[in-house]
């Protein structure tokens, strides 16, 4: 408990110290650049107008269109034109009677060969008419029915059961018989 008093009193003398100094700062001013005194009083501002103009003439001199050139003298007396005939030739003679036309028939037959005759007509021959008589009935014959006796039933023959108490019999191998041994034939 006697240790708790220096530490209170420190940390008071800092809080007033630090009150003191904060105190004494002028508050954060973000102009920090100071601008150049604004005048109290612009001066007054003339615009500019354009020049005056020229002094406009009183009267402007005649302007003279340029004419076409003079055409060339027209000739009094024209070249004479050459002599006209007098009288045409005369024309051919025009028959006054056309000369009669002959048609060129053909060339008469001989009077050997007969007289040529026109060719008989042709008719044409249609098929007969169909008789008028129907045609004859036609007899489907159907199979013939079948039989109203039914088939015999089929009965399936199975291979009979071993009996039970006969087993199968002991296979024995036989074994082939021992070769004889023969004696080698004579030799010669």
């Amino acid at each position: 408990m006697a240790n708790f008093w220096p530490h209170l009193i420190c940390a008071l003398a800092l809080c007033l110290i630090a009150a003191n100094v904060a105190a004494e700062d002028e508050p954060y001013n973000p102009n920090t650049f100071a601008s150049p005194p604004f005048p109290s009083s612009l001066p007054p501002y003339y615009y500019k107008s354009r020049p005056p103009l020229p002094p406009f003439p009183s009267s402007l001199p005649p302007y003279y269109y340029k004419s076409l050139p003079p055409l060339p003298p027209f000739p009094s007396s024209l070249p004479p034109l050459p002599p006209f005939p007098s009288s045409l030739p005369p024309l051919p003679p025009f028959p006054s009677s056309l000369p009669p036309y002959y048609y060129k028939s053909l060339p008469p037959m001989s009077p050997l060969a007969p007289s040529p005759s026109l060719p008989p007509w042709y008719y044409y021959k249609s098929p007969p008419l169909p008789s008028p008589s129907p045609p004859p009935h036609y007899d489907y014959k159907l199979p013939p029915p079948p039989s109203p006796s039914p088939q015999p039933p089929y009965y399936y023959k199975s291979p009979p059961l071993p009996s039970p108490s006969s087993q199968p019999p002991v296979y024995h191998h036989k074994s082939p018989p021992p070769s004889s041994p023969s004696p080698p034939p004579p030799y010669y």
